[in-house]
């Protein structure tokens, strides 16, 4: 690798010192680096998003700020295809396989090309009208998140299984998530953690009002469909769909999301010999 791309989250990296030591690094040891810091929306929206004109330039993208980050790069950038390397300025930074003073010894093995590539699974969702017509269809890296709207006490969620009802919910919502989520939302609502090189999907209920509803573990070929039961009669909106995170989508009564594995998937680049279970008890001693 000789030509790279440096995403910053300017929020992690405020007066973009580190940005600055790789991009002048690279530029000494004969490689090319260009830099684009991520543009936050307006005043009500915190996102940061990337965009790049030509990406037939660059070989890697060096992705500075925390798993936050990785997932905006990975959504803005995916079409691209170019490999990820995860620069860890947040907290625990599962994603983010490199700490900001390892930098220089990273560049170093990049541009010996000294890496492998690890493909991580994505999963896309299209939302369905009660009309049966596409209404929304996105990927996502980590998960989708189905989760009560307004002040609604629980929604209520039918999910089905390749067309067969698998369970029916009365909940805060449920998440849908690939290995590689499964250290995000999934863990924090009791779902199990699996490692990223497996192709499974995994459905956790938020909270829900059955002492046994538990996490399910499917194949990454399974189709899944979440149907918004009608709890409220009073109550237009009942439950909202995010992607990664983003900016959620309205649902009513009679929406339903269907969800399978993505022909996408995301390009990490992976640097060190260490397992992802010597990594994940590293992480949960912080």
């Amino acid at each position: 690798m000789k030509n790279f791309l440096i995403a910053t989250n300017f929020i992690k990296d405020d007066n973009l010192s580190l940005t600055t030591r790789i991009e002048q690094y690279i530029n000494a040891q004969g490689g090319t680096a260009a830099r684009i810091v991520g543009e936050q929306g307006g005043s009500n929206d915190k996102k940061i998003s990337f965009s790049i004109d030509d990406s037939a330039s660059y070989d890697c993208v060096l992705a500075l700020g925390g798993d936050g980050t990785i997932l905006q790069v990975s959504r803005d950038l995916r079409d691209t295809g170019i490999p990820i390397v995860g620069v860890n300025l947040g907290t625990l930074g599962f994603l983010t396989e490199v700490e900001p003073v390892q930098v220089c010894q990273v560049l170093d093995r990049l541009m010996a090309d000294d890496y492998e590539i690890e493909d991580r699974m994505n999963i896309r969702g299209c939302v369905y009208k009660q009309d049966k017509t596409p209404f929304k269809e996105d990927v996502a890296l980590n998960d989708i998140v189905v989760t009560r709207a307004g002040y609604s006490r629980v929604i209520g969620l039918k999910v089905y299984v390749n067309n067969k009802v698998m369970e029916i919910y009365e909940a805060d919502g449920v998440i849908v998530s690939t290995p590689t989520g499964s250290t995000g939302y999934n863990l924090s609502a009791g779902g199990p953690i699996v490692s990223p090189k497996t192709n499974i999907i995994i459905i956790t209920p938020i909270s829900p009002h059955s002492l046994t509803s538990k996490s399910i573990v499917l194949s990454s070929e399974d189709v899944i469909e979440i149907e918004i039961l009608n709890m409220r009669k009073a109550q237009k909106e009942e439950a909202i769909v995010s992607f990664d995170g983003q900016p959620g989508t309205q649902l009513s009564p009679g929406d339903r999301i269907e969800v399978k594995k993505a022909t996408e998937t995301t390009h990490m680049v992976k640097l060190f010999d260490v397992g992802f279970y010597e990594v994940l008890r590293e992480k949960m001693r912080k």
